[in-house]
């Protein structure tokens, strides 16, 4: 997968780069800086962050990683925030791509990110989410690197509180729906058989009890004038050979009819190169529903062509799923974004898509 959000600890993952949110100066003090030159050896990392020297914000500098289960430490100097204005998106927005494109020069084949400049320098989280998330984006459409945004924990990580709440709202009512008709029997907007309530007078279904006696005589017609005749039951054989689209075919057209590229597609699905070359070349192939949804969103599909895409797959999405839920909030809302709807499928602690 092109792009994760996990939660870890950043010195337990295995990654050919983990980025270091390091001091300006050759020292280390608190947090993720010195969590890092503790695991990796701090007096041996101290001695080759000294040959380094000084670190400008929104700079990044390699060391060996030692005993981090990596090659490289990428040292990046992440902005101190004000309010804003005074340059700290900038600077953020160097750490990360600065960082990406050394890992590129270095030969990596993957590299690690904590939420940087999130801790004692303040930068507020869901912006910086933000930010990072646009420049991963960018690097990716241009790179193979496999990202990973490590989160330690769930108060180091917030998307935009807005958009949440409303995801929240929308799961609770679509949730709520669903458990009632599972409980009830009753149709979605349609109420159960208790529920009905007795036709009024004015209706002009209405009838009163003393005129059910009246009588009507009437011809009854004969048995012939309903005879129609039967259709013709298919045979398995028909029913086998007329089978409809598959989703290769169905995938694939979808992509023509949208003029769109194969790296177009997989990337803006978060899904790896090779896994979409099997998708091609492999007729009766079907990935994982995430991959399906993921392929989806990247095609901009409204909600009825992905369900119909998924059921050519033999998937569905339901109202009982608190992850089905958010993608398909997410395709109503015109949320397309893979890397947004990850982060908002990571925020409800839901498998990400790709």
């Amino acid at each position: 997968m092109p792009f994760r959000i996990i939660r870890n600890d950043i010195t337990k993952v295995k990654a050919d780069a983990i980025v270091n949110t390091a001091n300006p100066e050759p020292r280390f003090a608190s947090g993720t800086d010195a969590a890092i030159y503790n695991a990796a050896g701090a007096e041996v990392l101290l001695a080759e962050r000294k040959k380094i020297g000084r670190i400008a914000p929104g700079e990044a500098a390699v060391t060996p990683a030692f005993a981090l289960p990596a090659k490289y430490i990428i040292h990046t100097v992440g902005p101190a925030w004000t309010d804003g204005l005074h340059g700290e998106f900038a600077i953020l927005r160097s750490c990360y791509r600065k960082s990406l494109l050394l890992a590129d020069q270095l030969g990596c084949e993957s590299i690690a990110f904590p939420l940087i400049a999130t801790g004692v320098y303040g930068f507020p989280k869901d912006k910086a989410l933000e930010t990072a998330l646009a420049v991963i984006r960018e690097h990716l459409e241009e790179s193979e690197l496999t990202v990973t945004l490590v989160v330690f924990s769930d108060d180091a990580y917030q998307t935009a509180r807005g958009l949440t709440e409303q995801i929240e709202e929308y799961i609770d009512e679509n949730y709520a729906a669903a458990k009632a008709r599972e409980e009830y029997g009753a149709l979605s907007g349609r109420p159960g058989r208790a529920e009905r309530r007795p036709l009024s007078e004015e209706s002009p279904f209405y009838y009163r009890e003393e005129l059910s006696s009246v009588s009507f005589e009437m011809a009854a017609p004969s048995a012939a004038a309903y005879a129609k005749p039967k259709p013709k039951k298919p045979s398995l054989e028909d029913v086998v050979n007329n089978l409809g689209e598959s989703f290769q075919q169905r995938l694939l057209r979808m992509i023509d009819e949208r003029g769109m590229t194969d790296p177009e597609v997989y990337k803006r699905a978060n899904v790896d190169r090779k896994l979409f070359s099997k998708i091609r070349c492999s007729e009766d192939y079907i990935p994982k529903k995430r991959t399906i949804i993921a392929l989806a969103i990247a095609l901009r599909l409204n909600l009825d062509d992905a369900k119909d895409l998924l059921a050519s797959a033999g998937y569905a999405l339901t109202n009982n799923s608190r992850s089905d839920l958010i993608v398909s909030f997410c395709i109503e809302n015109g949320i397309y974004d893979i890397y947004e709807v990850n982060a908002l499928l990571f925020q409800f602690r839901q498998p990400i898509l790709g």
